[in-house]
């Protein structure tokens, strides 16, 4: 875990504990590190549900709910699929926010797309938003800067959405 992943998420496990909300992810090319990285954090049982890794394209669907359809058109790396898990990842998990990760870590292209391209996602109460990367690097510096990304973006979109009622 890298020192601004693990902030990120600190910040992030105290905001859902103040909420009394609570979490689910569905990684691909981060194979379980968003997980890892947010069980580091004390206190966070109280808002963890539980996560997917969906590497293979077909558990996307299977496990995670993306459709069939939107994979066979678009490949697994697409900013729709990253907010299809976002939200699968909360529905199949009884969660409030869902957390997703799809992309190429390299170091070789995927389907025509190239290493450093990835798709992170929220999916939340109020709706879903996606961002799209290009990280330079290698396979561990496009991992762990998704990994951060996803977290933040998390953070961002706890902030915007204010306290609950």
């Amino acid at each position: 875990m890298t020192q601004e992943a693990g902030v990120s998420a600190a910040a992030a496990v105290h905001r859902l504990v103040e909420r009394r909300q609570t979490l689910a992810t569905a990684e691909s090319l981060t194979g379980g590190e968003v997980a890892s990285t947010i069980v580091e954090i004390p206190g966070v049982s109280a808002v963890y549900r539980g996560g997917l890794v969906v590497y293979a394209t077909d558990l996307k669907h299977a496990l995670a709910g993306v459709p069939e359809e939107l994979l066979a058109e678009r490949g697994a790396v697409d900013r729709d699929v990253a907010l299809a898990l976002a939200s699968g990842a909360r529905e199949r998990c009884g969660a409030d926010w869902g957390l997703a990760t799809t992309g190429v870590a390299g170091p070789d292209p995927q389907d025509g797309k190239p290493p450093g391209l990835v798709f992170v996602a929220v999916a939340g109460p109020g709706g879903a938003v996606a961002e799209r990367l290009e990280i330079e690097g290698n396979r561990a510096a496009v991992r762990s800067g998704s990994v951060t990304a996803v977290l933040n973006l998390l953070v961002a979109q706890l902030d915007r959405a204010g306290t609950p009622a």
